[in-house]
């Protein structure tokens, strides 16, 4: 087997795609050409004419800026859709090969990779997802679930803090089939990487409870060795210390920052080319890498074969499991309705107390929802009391601790979903969403459906103060494009909420729970709390058609609009309160229904929120009011700040008085 021919091929291929789109990467994929090598023609569990084979390996590029390495892998292991030509338009126009790695634009792409740090969370989330499938459908005889996650790292994720939360959370849970290759080629954007940067990453890795492998990143031998004692290793996740030479094969360029980020140029490819003994057309693949690749396919291919007769006999010898892999793989979902609590009226919770209580129900009706909290979750109440917890030789339980470390479990989150089998949920104070954005954004970007749970969701959180306040943090999530934000008014409405956030597949769901308590509100009154799902409704009026003001609240001011609107029924004016949980879910509705529940014909609005006002114009236009805090808190009991803060029942009859007056 030539490594060394398919390691120079895979440099041709991602020199020749940088050039042709004048922009890209060419020395990270250079530099780790002959790991790549190795890794795919020896070791790599996959069939790319199945490439959602189950117990494949993970392979991730977290480097992500390096992916004209990952397309050429692609390419050569024949994968259909990466074909020569997507190659030829890479960074293009409707072309599979973005600049950086993007799930679900060809098979073969486990995740979105390019801002650092983030590939090495969803490794660390595969890796776990991996454990927990084992111990819940392994049998002592038959292992269903074995398979490795690969990650490819550079120096950036090394430095970047969420390898440092993640990589800490892999060593205390001992993820043995965890694989890390660091390419340590000390450059970077700026130059040599000692100017910022000079950890010893032997110890770091060891004091995570790592084995730590160094070898020399060019020498198949050494790649091979350090592959086999990391599959060796079951009780630590492993790191293979990969020194390499960016740009390697470049007579001019290899160990310089000048290869980092820009072509090669024509000339230096040309001249590269010579000293590698490749041919100097652009894109070339001889025959004997593409019959290597071939062989492996076929190898591969009999190895799914063995591992469907296994699948075949552990299904009929144990066909209740069968059917919970089924139900946990596809991610089948039970009536709802009828399985999870409803609240009694007029009972006081606050809306983090009645998620607790559903996510209790949750958790018996949906065997493979599992979740947690960063250190929360006394406090999120997202804890499955009857369920066990996730740690090191304990993956068969529910319950994760990720400790303080809401971007590490927010990436891990995102890898677990990814992996597949597993519904997750995480949980922190809403204020603390600016810690997990990154991931919640690329979440959004993949399409990812993570539920995360948000409480403390005002300026209510009282004492704690400014520092804990989300004032803003509401409207920026609202911002991150397919992020469902839910904000549920009352007990019965976060029932449904939870309902909406399991029953949406097509990206992340937002659920912002209270810390003060709530009213639950007589549905035999008011309409059902099911209209949540619609994401605004017409909750009450005092009169009949077109009202001649609105009220529109989300979450904890439900409660305010209703007792103000009270007051105002009173005074013979026709109001109409709308709760308004979910802008995303309000846009998915049809014209009329948006008329139906705010109708052109009233433009006097008021808008209620414990948040900032950004985003609102939208809903009460030129002429509304709106009631809400633009600046940051102030430490203090959470009914002094509301009264403060102005969101009393006089301070919005006031606003509706003004509005009234109006001509």
């Amino acid at each position: 087997m030539n490594i060394n021919l398919v390691a120079n091929t895979i440099r041709t291929l991602s020199m020749d795609g940088v050039q042709a789109a004048k922009s890209g990467h060419p020395g990270m994929p250079m530099g780790m050409a002959d790991v790549a090598a190795v890794l795919w023609l020896k070791y790599l569990k996959h069939n790319p004419k199945n490439p959602t084979w189950t117990d494949r390996d993970r392979f991730i590029l977290s480097a992500g800026h390096g992916s004209m390495l990952h397309y050429s892998l692609l390419h050569l292991a024949g994968f259909e859709d990466m074909t020569l030509d997507e190659l030829k338009q890479f960074r293009q126009w409707g072309s599979r090969t973005a600049g950086h790695p993007e799930f679900g634009h060809a098979s073969g792409i486990e995740t979105t990779t390019g801002p650092l740090g983030q590939g090495c969370a969803n490794g660390v989330g595969m890796a776990i997802a991996e454990e927990m499938m084992a111990a819940r459908f392994n049998t002592e005889r038959d292992a269903l679930v074995d398979h490795f996650t690969y990650v490819i790292a550079s120096e950036g994720e090394f430095e970047e803090g969420a390898s440092h939360e993640v990589f800490s959370l892999a060593g205390n849970h001992g993820l043995g089939k965890l694989v890390v290759f660091y390419d340590q080629n000390f450059i970077s954007i700026e130059g040599d990487t000692h100017i910022t940067y000079t950890d010893d990453v032997t110890k770091r890795m060891e004091a995570y409870n790592w084995q730590v492998l160094e070898i020399n990143g060019h020498d198949e031998q050494q790649i091979s060795d350090a592959i086999e004692a990391a599959q060796a290793e079951t009780a630590k996740p492993t790191v293979i210390i990969c020194n390499t030479t960016i740009g390697f094969g470049s007579p001019n360029k290899a160990g310089s920052h000048d290869c980092h980020g820009a072509p090669l140029g024509e000339e230096e490819i040309l001249i590269t080319k010579e000293a590698l003994g490749m041919p100097a057309d652009s894109f070339h693949v001889s025959d004997q890498v593409k019959e290597m690749f071939e062989q492996r396919t076929a190898a591969m291919e009999a190895v799914e074969a063995e591992w469907d007769e296994l699948y075949s006999r552990w299904s009929s010898e144990h066909p209740e499991k069968a059917t919970e892999w089924q139900t946990a793989l596809n991610q089948t979902l039970p009536d709802l309705d009828t399985l999870l609590p409803t609240f009694e009226a007029g009972e006081t919770l606050a809306t983090r107390a009645s998620s607790g209580k559903t996510i209790q129900a949750l958790a018996d009706a949906v065997p493979y929802l599992v979740g947690g909290s960063a250190d929360l979750s006394p406090s999120n109440n997202t804890y499955m009391k009857a369920y066990a917890d996730i740690g090191k030789e304990a993956f068969e339980g529910r319950n994760f601790h990720y400790g303080v470390r809401e971007l590490g479990m927010a990436g891990v989150m995102n890898g677990i979903q990814l992996h597949g089998g597993l519904r997750v949920f995480g949980g922190t104070f809403l204020v603390f969403a600016d810690f997990l954005r990154p991931a919640a954004r690329l979440a959004a970007l993949m399409g990812v459906p993570v539920i995360y749970v948000f409480t403390h969701d005002s300026f209510c959180v009282g004492e704690d103060g400014p520092t804990h306040q989300p004032i803003e943090t509401t409207a920026s999530l609202r911002t991150i494009h397919n992020l469902t934000v839910i904000r549920p008014g009352d007990a019965n409405e976060v029932r449904e909420a939870w309902i909406a956030a399991l029953q949406n597949k097509k990206g992340p769901t937002a659920l912002l729970f209270t810390r003060q308590g709530l009213p639950t509100l007589d549905r035999t009154v008011y309409p059902a709390a099911s209209a949540l799902h619609r994401g605004a409704y017409a909750l009450w009026q005092s009169g009949e058609g077109t009202p001649d003001i609105l009220l529109i609240a989300t979450g904890s001011e439900v409660e305010l609009a209703l007792n103000a609107a009270e007051k105002l029924g009173e005074k013979e004016v026709n109001v109409r309160v709308v709760s308004m949980p979910s802008w995303e879910l309000f846009a998915e509705q049809d014209e009329a229904y948006q008329e139906s529940v705010l109708p052109d014909a009233c433009d006097r609005r008021i808008a209620i929120e414990a948040g900032a006002s950004f985003g609102w114009e939208r809903y009460i236009g030129r002429k509304g009011i709106m009631i809400g805090k633009d600046d940051f808190g102030a430490s203090a009991p959470y009914k002094v700040l509301l009264e403060k803060f102005g969101f009393t029942v006089d301070n919005v009859l006031e606003a509706a008085d003004r509005l009234l007056k109006e001509v």
